[in-house]
C-alpha cells in the first residue's frame, strides 16, 4: 500500500513543479484518496509535501529558464518586484498565505519568486501555512463527497476549473507583461509584449 501514496507524493510534486498554470494539486490528491480509500491525513500530509517539494524545485530552475527566454529588462523588471516584495516583510506573507488559501493556481506566485531569486524559505513557510489550511479543507470534502465521486471528477472540468485556469494564466502574463518598476516607482501603467530574447 506504500506505492499508493508515493502516487500522491509524485502527483503533487508533478502538478506543482510545472512553469505554467496546472490544475492544483489537491485535485490528484483527491482522486487517489477516492480510488485507492486512502488515509486522509496521510493523503493531506504526504501530498502537501510533495506540493510544497515541487514548488521548491520551481522557483530553483525557473531563473535559468527566465534568463534564457526572457529579455534582461523583463527578468530585472521581475526581480524588482521581488525586493519591493521582500521590503513589505510580513505583509508578504499574510499575502500569500491569503493567495494560498484560495482555489487558485499558485504557479504565478512560484514564477515570480523564482524569476526574482528570492531564496525559497522566503516563500515557502507562508506557502505551507495557506496550502496545509486548504489542501485539508478539499481532502476532507473529497472523502465526504465519495459516494458522488463521478459528479466530482466531471466537476473537475467544469466551467469552474475553466475559470480558475483562466485567472492563473491571467496572473502569469500580468507578470511578465506589466512594466512593474514604470508602475511601481513611477505610477504608470505601461505593458510591454516584447520580452523574448
Amino acid at each position: 500500500m506504500w506505492w499508493q501514496y508515493a502516487l500522491v507524493f509524485l502527483g503533487a510534486f508533478l502538478f506543482d513543479v510545472v512553469p505554467f498554470p496546472f490544475p492544483p494539486a489537491f485535485t490528484i490528491m483527491v482522486f487517489l484518496q477516492i480510488v485507492f480509500d486512502l488515509n486522509v491525513w496521510l493523503v493531506i500530509l504526504i501530498g502537501v509535501a510533495g506540493s510544497i517539494f515541487g514548488r521548491y524545485v520551481l522557483t530553483l530552475y525557473i531563473p535559468s529558464i527566465a534568463g534564457n527566454i526572457f529579455n534582461p529588462d523583463k527578468n530585472e523588471d521581475v526581480q524588482f518586484l521581488g525586493v519591493v516584495l521582500k521590503k513589505k516583510g510580513w505583509k508578504s506573507q499574510l499575502i500569500i498565505i491569503a493567495y494560498s488559501l484560495l482555489p487558485l493556481p499558485t504557479t504565478p506566485l512560484f514564477v515570480a519568486a523564482g524569476m526574482a531569486k528570492l531564496r525559497p524559505i522566503y516563500i515557502i513557510p507562508a506557502f505551507f501555512v495557506g496550502k496545509f489550511t486548504s489542501d485539508t479543507v478539499l481532502v476532507h470534502f473529497g472523502k465526504y463527497s465519495t459516494e458522488n465521486a463521478e459528479k466530482m471528477l466531471q466537476g473537475a472540468f467544469s466551467w469552474q476549473s475553466f475559470l480558475s485556469m483562466s485567472f492563473g494564466v491571467l496572473m502569469l502574463s500580468a507578470l511578465l507583461f506589466i512594466d512593474w518598476r514604470s508602475l511601481i516607482q513611477k505610477k504608470e501603467f505601461k505593458v510591454n509584449f516584447r520580452i523574448w530574447k
